[in-house]
């Protein structure tokens, strides 16, 4: 059943505000009605597209992140509790995929994790000692992967940190990275 224009901005609304790094074509697909009816509402709502709203969220973790400056974190960071847990978005595009297949390379993948684990560290310095990884399916270009970080075990000189990617709630990568803390770094430099 068709929603009245009314009514879809109301879900829109209200969908957004649940997901809000809901894509256009998600939210086509979930109203059945073409992406440009999307945008328009979107519009009139004065909604911003998905990429300013994630810009957004990642703004309030700009400052909160000590280990590496901002722009060295691979994705948009849109949580992050130091020492406790971090979830970053990437979208991968033409420059992540190899060009005959689409394919994601997995280097990008690998960074968008290990800077992800890198940036939950709440010291200043922060570096990957050791890290235990597996890729379980491609990703393809135009996916979103949402990397989900999680502090195991902390010490003075050392945290293991838990990363797990995903597109949509299929896992494609995991990881366990074990890192060193400035305390350990400066003992062993």
């Amino acid at each position: 059943m068709k929603l009245n224009k009314k009514e879809r901005q109301k879900q829109l609304q209200l969908t957004i505000s649940e997901t809000p790094f809901i894509t256009d074509e998600e939210l086509a697909d979930k109203f059945g009605v073409s992406i440009q009816t999307i945008r328009l509402d979107r519009l009139e709502l004065a909604i911003p597209e998905v990429r300013e709203r994630i810009k957004h969220v990642a703004v309030q973790h700009f400052d909160k992140v000590k280990s590496l400056p901002i722009e060295e974190v691979i994705g948009e960071i849109i949580d992050l509790q130091l020492d406790k847990s971090a979830i970053s978005i990437l979208e991968f595009k033409r420059e992540h995929v190899f060009s005959r297949t689409k394919i994601a390379r997995g280097h990008h993948l690998f960074a968008q994790a290990n800077s992800l684990a890198v940036a939950v560290i709440d010291d200043e310095l922060a570096l990957t000692a050791k890290a235990n990884i597996r890729f379980t399916r491609q990703v393809t270009e135009g996916e979103r992967v949402v990397a989900k970080a999680k502090v195991i075990k902390k010490s003075k000189a050392r945290t293991i940190v838990e990363v797990n990617s995903y597109v949509d709630q299929e896992r494609v990568f995991s990881g366990e990275f074990v890192m060193f803390r400035k305390e350990q770094v400066l003992q062993e430099g």
